[in-house]
């Protein structure tokens, strides 16, 4: 929360911010999707905060609230009551001071804040019984998995070619595989090149030396099938650095090349997560033709 004031700041911005604050804290993600539609009909709010931050919306917003008043000067009663919140009672409340000089032809902005000291981290303003969830609800059925290739090592085409998803190299990277349930709808993503497939999942994770797939009736180990990739690496025998594999029927994939992606859509550094994030689940959707 920003409040800009030109000039000396009397005391009662204090109060105003904080009322500003009180009242989105209020607010769930329904209601700010409400109100940037209503500001800007027609365009993603997924998009349109790509556009100003270089970054995709949070998983949960609204949930902290900072405040931050930008000022030439303020008052004393104003620099007492921000103080006085900020340092004995811990709510994030700052001011900022903006100077302009000038210096052998030279322009400066100088900023300076009042309490100076590491930010701290914002303290969650939560009203009870009238705030709705912060973050997208989960529909119970689709995962954001990302399919991490290697030109040295795991290979989409494989994936696509024999319904799999795989990760591995350190349980880091494997074990929210682990997470994935028989039923669930998997979109799959190529990190920095986009979404490749959609699919069910249809079997739980395994070592890939244990992994079968089954196509056609016909049940096969995967390390026996002609892959392009390799899944094996050093260390492996440790269930930590192993690759795991999830078995997937998919509904729709593409190669590589023509993997999916716009601004705003959901990216995570885990393995797999819930997908919670309409916005993804419909682009996708209308660009692999699952509306129906």
């Amino acid at each position: 929360m920003i409040e800009l004031k030109r000039d000396k700041t009397p005391r009662e911005v204090t109060a105003q911010v904080l009322d500003y604050g009180a009242w989105v804290s209020t607010l769930g993600r329904s209601e700010i999707q409400n109100v940037f539609e209503a500001y800007r009909p027609g365009v993603p709010l997924e998009s349109a905060f790509v556009d100003a931050f270089d970054e995709t919306v949070p998983d949960e917003i609204s949930a902290q609230q900072t405040f931050t008043i930008v000022a030439a000067s303020v008052d004393a009663a104003t620099e007492r009551i921000v103080r006085f919140l900020n340092e004995d009672y811990n709510v994030p409340i700052n001011v900022v001071f903006f100077r302009h000089f000038v210096d052998n032809g030279s322009t400066y902005l100088a900023r300076t804040w009042l309490v100076e000291h590491e930010v701290q981290a914002a303290a969650k303003a939560v009203v009870p019984g009238k705030r709705s969830s912060t973050r997208e609800t989960w529909n119970q059925l689709d995962w954001y998995v990302s399919f991490g290739e290697n030109p040295t090592g795991r290979r989409w085409v494989d994936g696509r070619e024999y319904g799999f998803v795989s990760a591995g190299g350190g349980d880091w990277f494997s074990r929210t595989l682990k997470n994935l349930e028989v039923g669930g709808r998997v979109f799959v993503c190529i990190p920095g090149t986009g979404y490749v497939g959609v699919g069910t999942v249809v079997g739980e994770a395994k070592r890939f030396d244990e992994a079968i797939i089954t196509r056609d009736g016909v049940s096969t180990p995967l390390r026996d099938l002609p892959l392009e990739g390799t899944y094996r690496r050093a260390g492996d025998e440790s269930d930590d650095m192993a690759e795991r594999v999830v078995p997937v029927t998919w509904i729709h994939t593409v190669p590589r090349e023509q993997g999916f992606w716009k601004p705003g859509m959901f990216a995570n550094q885990n393995t797999a997560t819930k997908l919670r994030q309409q916005f993804t689940i419909d682009q996708v959707s209308a660009a692999f033709g699952l509306d129906g």
